[in-house]
């Protein structure tokens, strides 16, 4: 009762309060705003960006420690990006993979590494195959991809504030009354909130949130992350006619995944990679400078070269620090859990609305899975206030990242999987014995 009596008398009154600053409330906000709602963000942080953060200084000018690749067939972030005036450019692979197996590099050029065992050829041709049916461009923002948050933040002005978390809600009455760490108070009919389901637990409800919901926060814990640039005077893996990229497969090594993070222009060349998972966790306990040094002894060790021992700066992020994240890229589905509450995750509770990108029905991790589900959340208030007459729209095709199919040779676009050659084998088996059965019951007659 006091809270509310309070919420009164500050007069801070709203149509929506959206919960969290990340690309998923924003947008959720964006599209409320142009619909003339009265909404208002609250982010927790003292920026806004979420699992996005482009940091600037003058070693690396600007570079992207969270989300920063988008592709064909995610169009909702590549229509958003090219609202607000952000140009993309392709990550470089022009040159060779490498890929380090077993202690030895394999470079090659195509979509996929060469595999001799004929077998496995099969199978792992067929994955790719599968997988790529939708393009070959990956792409990063000319700036950054913090900017896709920063640039809707101008455009919504004071309705975004920063360094406000949010620690209760309560919709038990007319409406619902929103309270931040720092005491404020604010009124509203509707809330969305956009953050990780797991931080949800942060929050004290009023109702409490039914039990499955509750069920399902306390199980999806959040990936680990560790992403690494490391920066040299020249490009000289280019030498050697790689791309940067590297695929690497060592249990030992901490990284696993590369590319080149240069410039578009190809100045301030750095080579980018993961620490992912279990090794995210092992190797946070060491010193940064120790990092560093495991990370290019194994660059020199993949790509057969002293000069990657030689960095003139190294930068990185450590998610797992993050205590409004919590980690990343995403929340992850432990076994059974998708099927047990997965179908809870977007559903509303009372005037309570669901965002962030783990609810996405679309590229859920991704930075287009957050759009996806900062609009869905924001388009179901407005059909609940009639301000929209559906509640889904179809999101046409990029026209400047369309969906390109990756170039195979014969081969490649026509061998079967595993399971397809032993049906040939079967088929084939089964008419040759019919003939055969066919042949001798003539000759019999």
């Amino acid at each position: 009762m006091a809270s509310r009596e309070k919420a009164s008398v500050s007069g801070h009154m709203f149509d929506v309060v959206v919960i969290g600053g990340g690309i998923s409330g924003l947008s959720a906000a964006k599209l409320l705003a142009e619909h003339e709602v009265n909404v208002l963000v609250l982010e927790a942080r003292d920026r806004v960006g979420g699992r996005t953060y482009t940091v600037r200084n003058k070693h690396v000018d600007y570079v992207d420690v969270g989300g920063a690749y988008v592709g064909p067939t995610q169009n909702r972030i590549l229509r958003l990006s090219k609202e607000l005036g952000l140009k993309t450019y392709k990550v470089n692979v022009n040159e060779r993979v490498v890929q380090y197996v077993k202690g030895k590099t394999y470079p090659f050029r195509g979509a996929f590494p060469p595999v001799w065992n004929p077998i496995a050829y099969l199978d792992y041709n067929n994955l790719w195959r599968t997988m790529d049916n939708m393009g070959k461009e990956e792409r990063k923002f000319v700036g950054g991809s913090g900017q896709v948050s920063e640039k809707i933040m101008s455009l919504l002005g004071d309705r975004v504030k920063l360094t406000r978390p949010v620690t209760c809600v309560d919709q038990s009455g007319d409406n619902i009354i929103v309270q931040t760490l720092n005491h404020e108070v604010y009124e509203c009919k509707y809330v969305i909130t956009a953050i990780p389901p797991t931080l949800t637990a942060k929050i004290h409800f009023t109702p409490e949130l039914p039990p499955e919901r509750n069920q399902l926060v306390q199980r999806l814990p959040m990936g680990a992350i560790i992403k690494c640039m490391m920066y040299y005077k020249e490009a000289f893996w280019k030498k050697k006619d790689y791309c940067g990229c590297m695929i690497i497969q060592d249990e030992e090594a901490p990284i696993s995944i590369t590319l080149d993070d240069s410039k578009p222009d190809g100045s301030l060349p750095a080579i980018m990679g993961f620490i992912l998972a279990r090794k995210a966790v092992q190797l946070a306990k060491l010193h940064k400078d120790e990092r560093k040094r495991k990370i290019c002894e194994l660059y020199s060790k993949v790509l057969g070269s002293e000069e990657a021992l030689q960095p003139v700066h190294y930068e990185e992020k450590n998610w797992c620090e993050e205590q409004y994240s919590g980690g990343c890229y995403t929340a992850y589905f432990p076994p059974g859990i998708m099927t047990q509450y997965g179908r809870v995750i977007r559903e509303p509770v009372g005037r309570i609305y669901f965002a962030g990108t783990e609810t996405a029905t679309h590229w859920s991790g991704y930075m287009e899975g957050a759009v996806e589900a900062g609009e869905r959340a924001a388009r179901s208030i407005l059909y609940v206030m009639g301000k929209v007459a559906n509640l889904d729209v179809e999101e046409p095709e990029s026209e400047d990242v369309p969906a390109t199919e990756i170039m195979c040779t014969f081969w490649e676009r026509n061998l079967p999987s595993v399971p397809g050659l032993l049906k040939i084998i079967g088929f084939s088996t089964s008419v040759t014995a019919l003939c055969f059965v066919a042949y001798k019951f003539r000759l019999l007659k």
